[in-house]
């Protein structure tokens, strides 16, 4: 008999068995919970002392390495939690979903991480601000680790990307946190932190595991920790209200199931691809998971003169969906999650046949594939139709959280907008259109009662993840019913985590809290040009003042020349004294180029290789007998903890650079990044 345990304060605990848990395929007990009461004030006050004091021993390039090497660890095993997810309902297309997707978010998030954030903890959120004339007074902000633990209270139809898609977030901003995924499928999300666990890559303290309720865990947090929730809105808003929660403005992120749609546009008819990508799109949504996904596709809107058309489209899908167990051939939708899941989705659908009619499923137990299935917890596509898309209540509140979805007929786009919205906030819709200006006109209302719109053609569905795929780079949540919160989005999920903070002082004050070069601030002009220096050698605020130069008639010229950029502002002497400037102009780039030439040093070295430019601004206009040098100041090093193709260990450097003119005025102004080699041996 296996029984689950939580890891809790360093240790693996719980022996006595308590709740069963079924294979959602056969009915088979695959272990049980304990029934041993956790400590979790001990918990929390692990993770706020021995999980904070680990994670901020490093920093966040070294954090990001550290959720590579899980992922890593993780992909060279996920057969052991492709055997185990079966229990689960999961076939093995829902496995790319759960188990490949959540590996591939921390694979984003890592690489995010190394791309985006600075070395140190401490992350610079500018611009700076001149809060005194003469730049003796500043202000900017700065984000840093809260010291405090992130509580994520899980849902059951994601058991491995539900938790890694909150935790790759909390883990790079180097706060830890306490996981408590659902019961019904805990014993998949188990195996994974055991996994995690034996990566060795993961500090001590970083990551806690609950398995069964979570008790007084919500009375033990206090103001600097962090609570997120995914599952239903009747949870979420329970869950919001606790009064430790109320009385202590805990943040806390919901990500609520939502009544999602998918809208096919007026213009698109049954003969266009899009018609069919749609009713594609509707049918996947319906069977991966068994429908079990906080973003499936509740709601179909369709012109009520194809309305008939897309029905027959669905059902001709619906019928080639094969039930039973994932392990069979052939087999295309498992189980949903367990029996009490299976009464759940039987009991609303009974609940919407009261406003709808049932035109597919419904006729009995579905026909199922292997042996044992028969005491599983199955439930075949159902497709309803609505008898008035127009009244309060049915589809527009009622969620069947499975293979269900209800068929919508619209008069007008503004009346399938004004449908869409009676869900009262959701995580995604579709729309699906051949016309840009239907996008345009469509989009921009939709946007506001929900979290992420995919607008499906012909073109974008050569690429297309699909509408209910959350991805790492893009935000997920929504308004409204869908929970009021966001989750994912690239490094904002990192920035959730951390807390922002306004910053006030003189340049050189600003510039040794964030760790970067702050303009007025002290320089380091030594004999050495700043190129001459090694990565590790080089100091954030060392800085070169280069010789001038007079820029010419003959630069212009032959600028444009070498160019082809013949813009009248540089040649045309009569146009050029009617503009805004008076005179013909230098080209911009020009400047780029010649503020190169003043600080580039030559000879090989260090510095390898141009890297990008950012933060570009031209300010004033330089014309021929106008004289300009350069600044160059190291403003911020990431040391991302990689070799070039050579093998030689590098860096980036980000240098401010200022060009100024004979009068000292700022003419152009940029940061330009490189890379820069390590002094040889170092990692």
């Amino acid at each position: 008999m296996t029984v689950l345990q939580s890891y809790l304060a360093g240790q693996w605990f719980g022996s006595q068995a308590a709740k069963p848990l079924a294979s959602a395929i056969n009915g088979e007990i695959v272990a049980h919970t304990h029934d041993d009461a956790p400590d979790f004030a001990a918990a929390v006050d692990y993770a706020r002392t021995t999980g904070t004091r680990e994670l901020l021993k490093l920093d966040f390039q070294q954090r990001a390495a550290r959720l590579k090497a899980m992922a890593l660890y993780l992909q060279e095993h996920k057969k052991e939690l492709y055997t185990l997810s079966r229990h689960t309902g999961a076939t093995k297309s829902d496995n790319a979903f759960d188990i490949d997707g959540g590996f591939g978010t921390l694979f984003a998030y890592a690489s995010m991480g190394r791309k985006e954030l600075p070395s140190g903890n401490v992350l610079h959120e500018g611009p700076v601000i001149p809060l005194g004339k003469e730049n003796h007074f500043a202000g900017t902000h700065i984000l840093v680790p809260r010291r405090g633990v992130a509580v994520h209270i899980n849902a059951f139809n994601f058991p491995v990307w539900g938790m890694l898609e909150k935790f790759a977030g909390n883990f790079l901003a180097g706060m830890p946190c306490i996981v408590k995924p659902a019961t019904a499928t805990s014993y998949l999300t188990e195996a994974c932190v055991r996994l995690m666990q034996d990566s060795g890559a993961l500090p001590e303290g970083a990551l806690q595991l609950i398995i069964g309720g979570t008790g007084d865990l919500l009375d033990q947090l206090d103001e600097q920790d962090m609570v997120t929730f995914t599952g239903s809105a009747s949870t979420a808003r329970r869950l919001r209200a606790h009064p430790n929660i109320i009385n202590r403005s805990i943040p806390f992120n919901a990500e609520a199931d939502s009544l999602n749609g998918a809208i096919l546009a007026p213009d698109v008819t049954p003969d266009d691809e899009e018609f069919e990508l749609l009713a594609k799109e509707v049918v996947r949504e319906m069977t991966v998971k068994a429908g079990q996904k906080c973003t499936a596709i509740r709601r179909i809107l369709v012109p009520q003169q194809h309305l008939d058309a897309f029905a027959e489209r669905l059902i001709q899908r619906l019928e080639k969906i094969t039930l039973g167990d994932p392990d069979e051939e052939g087999v295309r939708m498992g189980a949903l999650a367990s029996q009490d899941q299976k009464e759940d989705v039987a009991a609303a659908v009974n609940e919407l046949l009261n406003t709808s009619e049932c035109i597919f499923g419904g006729n009995g137990d579905p026909q199922l594939i292997g042996q044992g299935t028969d005491k599983g917890a199955f439930f075949g596509p159902r497709l309803l139709r609505s008898n008035d898309p127009h009244a309060d209540g049915g589809a527009h509140d009622i969620e069947a959280f499975g293979p269900v979805s209800t068929l919508m007929g619209y008069g007008d786009l503004d009346e399938a907008i004004a449908l869409a919205g009676k869900g009262k906030g959701s995580l995604v819709t579709t729309f699906a259109t051949k016309d840009p200006h239907n996008a345009a006109r469509a989009i921009p209302v939709l946007a506001a009662r929900h979290g992420r719109l995919q607008v499906l053609n012909a073109e974008s569905a050569k690429e297309s993840t699909g509408h209910g795929a959350p991805l790492p780079m893009l935000k997920h949540g929504g308004p409204g019913r869908a929970g009021g919160g966001e989750e994912l989005g690239g490094i904002r999920a990192v920035r959730h985590y951390l807390q922002r903070t306004a910053i006030q002082g003189s340049p050189s004050m600003l510039a040794a809290v964030t760790g970067e070069y702050v303009r007025g601030a002290e320089m380091l002009e030594t004999e050495v040009h700043p190129f001459r220096r090694h990565f590790d050698d080089l100091a954030i605020g060392e800085s070169l003042l280069t010789h001038r130069r007079t820029v010419t008639e003959a630069d212009i010229v032959n600028f444009g020349c070498l160019s082809g950029d013949h813009f009248y502002m540089h040649f045309d002497e009569i146009a050029a004294k009617d503009s805004q400037f008076g005179k013909r102009i230098a080209h911009g780039y020009f400047l780029l180029s010649a503020a190169a030439g003043l600080f580039v040093s030559p000879a090989p070295g260090p510095v390898l290789a141009n890297y990008g430019l950012d933060t570009l601004r031209f300010i004033n206009p330089v014309g021929a007998g106008d004289t300009i040098r350069a600044r160059l100041t190291c403003k911020r090093k990431i040391d991302q903890g990689k070799a070039g193709p050579d093998g030689t260990p590098q860096g980036v450097v980000v240098w401010d650079v200022q060009v100024t003119n004979q009068d000292d005025e700022l003419v152009a102004s940029y940061d330009i990044l490189t890379l820069v080699a390590k002094k040889k041996g170092d990692a």
